[in-house]
């Protein structure tokens, strides 16, 4: 009776989906608001109708139209947003349906005009209701939320699961909770919460709250429901506005509030209650009962990453805080944690397999992900590493045939190798590479296994690992860094490189012909292999170009609209702008996490210490991911004085005519060069019909592309120059390094 049940529901089904295909869409703009009302990348729409990112950017231009049978799913999933998320009613509130952040979902602070604030716009006229009724209140520029129909039959398509895991998270992933009881959610949603204590707290967190977020990977967990808590609710909690241990930061264990935790049955991990705390109960049948707390006056938000968003009203923190749980993962941490956690969550390492024996279900590896810790080979692990301490004494300094030494370029030229015409320029123009490490794990094969050791291995640029070889024969112009080393002078010997670093002196040997045979003496390969990094790059890709475009930065416009749009964007909202700060931070971050050193005064050399247990600590996908980066950058260097030379350098040698575009510093991701005129335009080689000369720089949005990142004086660069300083991490007028990628 169920199989003749099912059948005749999934035939139901199939006619439901003929009528939606033959059924009109709603138009491309509308498409494009319903997506962003719901928080959802178009990668994750991609993802749940099986078609590429691409393919969902058509349909929300208008350029191309869904097919049978992807045409009904799509269909099917718009219905649903629109039932939650109806467009503003023009007639009712003019100003509210004309406002981005009535559009897309977005809260104060965020997609909305300069002039709206929490004290003059819609937040000012929100309404409590009473304790005994639902404990929500919508500001009225925020769309109201109506579950979705759910779809009975055989067939239930990924949007209806989408919709199962909102009603368990309906009121988003996180809440910001002020001295009032109130807490602020994404959209201008706002909660009543009665909770005095902190295990009241933790209770309502996990009750009624309905706080949360689905999994990015289907084998992945979803996200816990995390409190944000301000210097008022700390006080209404009975927590003291410092931490006195700045050593641990983190409450003592005979704390009020910590007591009461242990008591109720609840647990803290070994890092205890402090700026980012985890309160849990061990799972039961599968039930995780765990609470995230960020307490914003023990400074868990950074101001390198997050700006000053720690000191804005609550309603503006949680639409800060909201919008990057919603483009990227719920914080957890700092953003370099966040850049980790989020590897893991759209990779996780396991799934659940069939076991054949018993016909239940258990945990299995997940092809191409890490499946568990491995120990690196000797030249990658750091100087602390137990492998360190068994192989040299105590204080040795390793050598370049020691150590891999893959890190980003921080190099200046000589000043006495200017040029007259160099010399005769009036600019120094600085250019960046938009979030080089994030373009670095594009498509990015990294090891999945432990090293293997092979002696007099023959060079194959597609495995990765890392390779004892002498690249100090590949000889380059002196006036341009020299790839093979951070700080840009020519190696003297054998030393270790990752698998890009060597790939790039056979590029160079190849093409150049250069009188130069790659040997290896040895390596350390990883046989198993795979993109591992390509979703995070895609899901942190998509964060970075949709926050661009809420500061007016666009994909596809011209250089000099591109030029325009990011000097407007420095002052557009400063929500936003943390948003931004925080993406850019969360890939730098989370690459440097790959390796992470020991912490704590109470560490001593030679021992394990917590991160090595990690599956993803691991120094050889940092050192490959940096290595690319770097190699990328010089490339463009190359190809940016090739184009602009004007004879073709010899046969067997990599020369540079003196009238080619050499940078005078380059320090990671930007160069600097010495140009007539003080913009971007005027020092970048074009072909004759206006496009950028192949292989070189390009300005534009996407992660690869390049920037202005300053300009100066020349006397300002060749005074930097003498002094020994690099003009790279002062151009923009602060340092470059600390600007979040």
């Amino acid at each position: 009776m169920a199989d003749d049940e099912d059948a005749l529901f999934g035939a139901v089904d199939a006619l439901l989906d003929a009528v939606a295909a033959r059924e009109s869409l709603p138009s491309p703009a509308e498409r494009k608001r319903l997506r962003e009302a719901a928080g959802l990348s178009q990668e994750q729409v991609a993802r749940a109708l099986q078609v590429r990112r691409e393919a969902v950017s058509g349909w929300e231009a208008g350029r191309t139209e869904p097919r049978p049978p992807k045409r009904a799913a799509y269909a099917r999933l718009l219905e649903g947003l629109a039932a939650r998320y109806p467009a503003p009613d023009a007639t009712e509130n003019t100003s509210a349906a004309q406002s981005p952040a009535a559009q897309s979902g977005g809260g104060p602070g965020l997609d909305r005009p300069a002039e709206v604030t929490p004290a003059s716009g819609a937040l000012a006229h929100a309404t409590r209701l009473p304790p005994q009724s639902r404990p929500v209140r919508e500001a009225p520029a925020a769309a109201p939320r109506r579950p979705v129909a759910p779809r009975t039959g055989q067939a239930r398509t990924a949007e209806t699961a989408q919709a199962a895991a909102d009603a368990r998270f309906a009121n988003g992933p996180l809440g910001v909770l002020d001295g009032d009881g109130s807490v602020y959610c994404l959209g201008g949603l706002v909660l009543d919460c009665p909770a005095q204590t902190l295990v009241e707290l933790v209770e309502w967190a996990l009750g009624e709250a309905k706080l949360g977020a689905a999994r990015l990977h289907r084998s992945g967990k979803d996200a816990d429901p995390l409190v944000v808590i301000t210097a008022a609710a700390a006080e209404r909690l009975g927590l003291p506005l410092v931490l006195e241990d700045r050593r641990t930061l983190r409450l003592p264990g005979d704390h009020e509030a910590v007591r009461q935790v242990a008591e109720a049955g609840w647990k803290l991990t070994k890092r205890g209650f402090g700026p980012w705390a985890r309160v849990y109960r061990p799972a039961e049948d599968g039930r995780r009962q765990c609470v995230q707390f960020a307490v914003l006056p023990w400074e868990a938000l950074d101001a390198r990453s997050w700006g000053d968003t720690a000191r804005l009203p609550a309603p503006e923190i949680a639409a800060v805080l909201g919008t990057y749980a919603s483009r990227v993962i719920t914080p957890r941490g700092s953003t370099a944690v966040c850049g980790l956690e989020l590897m893991t969550a759209l990779r996780p390492p396991t799934r659940a397999v069939r076991d054949e024996a018993t016909g239940g279900w258990t945990s299995g590896p997940l092809p191409g992900s890490l499946a568990g810790p491995v120990d690196p080979a000797p030249p990658e692990a750091p100087a602390e590493h137990p492998i360190v301490a068994g192989l040299y004494p105590r204080h040795h300094k390793r050598t370049p045939a020691e150590v891999l030494d893959e890190e980003a370029f921080d190099w200046i030229r000589d000043p006495q190798l200017l040029t007259d015409a160099e010399c005769a320029r009036r600019y120094a123009v600085g250019i960046d590479v938009n979030t080089a490490f994030l373009a670095a794990a594009n498509r990015l094969a990294v090891g999945l296994s432990a090293p293997v050791h092979v002696r007099t291995p023959t060079f194959d640029k597609k495995v990765p690992g890392s390779w004892l070889v002498d690249l100090s024969g590949i000889e380059l112009d002196p006036r341009m860094p020299n790839p093979f080393t951070p700080h840009g002078e020519r190696p003297d010997g054998p030393a270790w490189y990752a698998t890009p670093t060597v790939a790039y002196a056979a590029e160079l040997v190849a093409t150049f012909g250069l009188p130069v045979s790659i040997e290896p003496v040895e390596a350390w390969l990883r046989p198993e292999y795979g993109p591992y990094l390509d979703p995070w790059y895609k899901h942190l890709s998509e964060a970075y170009r949709a926050t661009m475009a809420d500061l007016g930065v666009l994909a596809g416009t011209g250089e000099a609209e591109f030029l325009a749009a990011m000097e407007a964007h420095r002052q557009a909202d400063p929500g936003t702008a943390a948003v931004l700060s925080a993406i850019k931070a969360t890939v730098k971050g989370g690459i440097g996490k790959l390796r992470e050193r020991p912490q704590g005064a109470g560490y001593r050399a030679g021992e394990r210490w917590p991160a090595l247990e990690r599956p993803t600590w691991r120094p050889d996908i940092r050192a490959a991911v940096i290595a690319t980066a770097r190699v990328n950058m010089h490339r463009k260097l190359l190809k940016t004085a090739l184009a602009t030379q004007g004879e073709p350098a010899p046969a067997g040698r990599l020369t540079l005519g003196e009238d080619a575009l050499v940078p005078i510093a380059v320090l990671s991701d930007c160069a600097v060069y010495l140009s007539d005129g003080p913009s971007p335009l005027d020092v970048l080689p074009h072909t004759p019909d206006g496009k950028p000369a192949p292989g070189s720089f390009r300005l534009g949005v996407s992660p690869g592309m390049v920037k202005h990142e300053g300009t100066q004086e020349l006397l300002w660069a060749v005074r930097m120059l003498d002094e020994g300083h690099n003009p790279a991490q002062h151009i923009k007028g602060a340092d470059a390094a600390n600007d979040g990628e």
